[in-house]
């Protein structure tokens, strides 16, 4: 049996491909190695499903710090605003949380599941789960279509990968499309993690007498071993067993993978500033305020409320400040270096968890031979890539989903078109 399309991977790029190619006048077969669709949507956004982001297009893909750009095309074809639209089509409201997050009003990740999987079906796009997939058949520089690993062959002109990186394994992003890229002729950068907790083996993640411990607004940098800031983000973090967490961290952590790449060292430094609104010299006056507030108190229960009662040991320490001190004793030198501490506590790190623990696959196909407007390759005639096969990734906050859901359309869409020039 043929088929116009052949979409390989059920997750959020797969089965927007499908809905695109089938509005477009593809017949289409979807195939799927799991047992169910959609279920790295499943456990999006903490189980919610963070469907997209409302920021503008230029502040949206300033969200997307791997190649980010590539987008354009797409989504000048299918934007945010359109992912928006399309869903509330489906009967699915949605509504804004911080930061520009767009989730749907049942909280539900579910509820988009169901939604998008019903959307395919309605469109009469065949599906096979329990379906791996061993191969996408060549012939020459055009395809041909796809074996399935009991030697089936399926015919089709037109085959879209969308089968995810390599995190979050369990969901069925395992890699695999990366050896059918590659067959082609494809070229795939190296793959890295993004989006994921960072190690270190800093004495007080060894102690781990700050596991557990959460710290909001505040901002944390990495720095190279020139001294140059990378990057810095403000949000929150957790301490860790293991080293740190949280949205703060993760935005950061591919900083550090490069880093650490990039300059060949066991370490690169991240700073903590537990007061970004505010100059070293404005908490260097802020917590000696405190202090002659209550000038018979000692230091550390004076400060307890305006720093964290774990962490405050540590940073007391550091500055050679004893915390039984009072105010009529404190030592003015220390006093700056806390203050100084306060603004730039520093956290040797020496890497992260693993990619297959990474919410974000870094790498992948590269995108010098994917054609931005089709998502078509460059090499290989009626072969098309979308979602995080491709070299393409953004933070976590519905960005990466967004880029799914954009490649997705662009490519099922695209696809169909394709067909229909050759009739």
């Amino acid at each position: 049996m043929s088929y116009d399309v052949i979409v390989i991977g059920g997750g959020p790029s797969g089965l927007m491909s499908c809905i695109a190619a089938a509005s477009h006048g593809a017949k289409v077969l979807l195939i799927d190695k799991g047992d169910k669709l959609g279920r790295k949507l499943g456990i999006s956004g903490g189980g919610r499903c963070n469907v997209t982001n409302a920021k503008e297009l230029d502040e949206l893909i300033r969200h997307i710090p791997g190649n980010g750009r590539f987008l354009y095309s797409a989504f000048a074809q299918f934007s945010n605003k359109d992912i928006i639209a399309f869903f509330e089509g489906l009967g699915i409201r949605l509504k804004e949380e911080d930061r520009g997050r767009m989730f749907p009003v049942s909280d539900k990740a579910k509820t988009v599941v169901v939604a998008l999987v019903g959307k395919v079906r309605s469109l009469g796009v065949d599906i096979r789960v329990h379906s791996p997939v061993r191969q996408v058949l060549y012939r020459g520089d055009r395809v041909a279509g796809v074996e399935l690993q009991d030697g089936r062959r399926v015919e089709s002109s037109a085959v879209i990968i969308a089968t995810g990186g390599k995190s979050v394994p369990h969901t069925g992003s395992t890699g695999d499309g990366y050896a059918w890229a590659e067959a082609g002729g494809h070229t795939i950068t190296e793959l890295y993690p993004t989006e994921v907790p960072v190690t270190s083996k800093e004495p007080f993640i060894r102690s781990k007498e700050l596991q557990g411990l959460s710290l909001r607004n505040i901002t944390l940098s990495v720095w190279n071993p020139k001294g140059k800031k990378l990057i810095e983000h403000e949000g929150d973090m957790i301490f860790t067993h293991f080293g740190l967490s949280g949205p703060a961290v993760l935005r950061c952590s591919q900083f550090v993978v490069k880093a650490l790449k990039q300059f060949n060292v066991p370490t690169v430094k991240m700073t903590l500033d537990l007061f970004p609104e505010l100059g070293a010299d404005e908490v260097y006056s802020y917590t000696l305020s405190l202090a002659k507030a209550d000038p018979k108190k000692q230091i550390k229960n004076v400060l307890k409320n305006a720093i964290s009662e774990r962490l405050l040991p540590i940073l007391l320490n550091k500055a050679g400040i004893a915390e039984d001190v009072t105010f009529d004793n404190i030592p003015k030198q220390p006093w700056m270096e806390l203050a100084q501490l306060l603004k730039a506590f520093p956290i040797e790190v020496n890497g992260t968890l693993s990619i297959e623990e990474a919410f974000v696959t870094g790498g992948g196909v590269s995108l010098k031979e994917v054609d931005p407007k089709t998502m078509q390759s460059k090499l290989v005639t009626g072969l098309f890539f979308c979602g995080e096969i491709l070299d393409i990734h953004g933070y976590t906050g519905g960005y990466n989903i967004t880029a799914a859901f954009t490649t997705g359309y662009t490519a099922g869409k695209s696809a169909a078109e394709s067909l229909n020039e050759s009739r």
